[in-house]
C-alpha cells in the first residue's frame, strides 16, 4: 500500500468519524443513562445499595424509595435529553448535578468503594468510569454554538 493510499483511507476515516462521533457519544449516553435508570425504577439495579448507604449519609430526612424513583427518573430524562439535539443546555446542568451525586461516595462512603489507597472496588470502578461519561459529555458541549451576546 502506497503512502498516498494510506493518506486517503486515514482521510476517509477520520471525516467518517467526524460525521458520526455526536450521533455515537449521543446514543451512547442515552443507552448508559436510560438503562441504568429503568434498572432502578424496576428494582433490579446492583447500585442499590451503594445509592442506599450514601442517601443515608447526605439526605437521610428524605424516603429513600422516594429518592430512589425520582433519582431514576433523572437518569432516565438524561438519557433522553441527550437523544434530543438543541437540549444541551437543559441536559448538560442535569448531568453536572448527577455526576457531582455520583461522586460523592468516593468521599463520604470509602468502605463502599476502596479497597484499599487507589484500589476501587467493582463500585468504585463504576463510579471512576464516569470520567468517561464527563468526557463524552464535554465533546457534545464543544460543537455547541455559544449564545449571542448582549449589546
Amino acid at each position: 500500500m502506497t503512502k498516498n493510499n494510506l493518506s486517503t483511507i486515514d482521510h476517509r476515516l477520520i471525516h467518517f468519524f467526524r460525521r458520526v462521533s455526536l450521533p455515537v457519544a449521543r446514543f451512547g449516553l442515552f443507552t448508559v443513562f436510560f438503562w441504568f435508570g429503568i434498572l432502578k425504577i424496576l428494582g433490579a439495579s446492583p447500585a442499590t445499595p451503594l445509592v442506599k448507604e450514601l442517601h443515608s449519609q447526605i439526605i437521610p430526612f428524605i424516603d429513600f424509595q422516594m429518592f430512589y424513583v425520582f433519582f431514576a427518573f433523572i437518569e432516565c430524562l438524561i438519557g433522553i435529553l441527550f437523544l434530543i439535539k438543541g437540549m444541551e443546555r437543559i441536559v448538560l446542568p442535569l448531568l453536572a448535578l448527577h455526576m457531582t451525586a455520583t461522586f460523592l461516595p468516593l468521599f463520604v462512603a470509602p468502605g463502599a468503594v476502596w479497597q484499599s489507597p487507589l484500589v476501587p472496588t467493582l463500585e468504585g470502578q463504576y463510579i471512576i468510569k464516569n470520567l468517561i461519561i464527563i468526557a463524552a459529555a464535554i465533546g457534545i458541549a464543544a460543537h455547541l454554538h455559544p449564545l449571542p451576546r448582549k449589546k
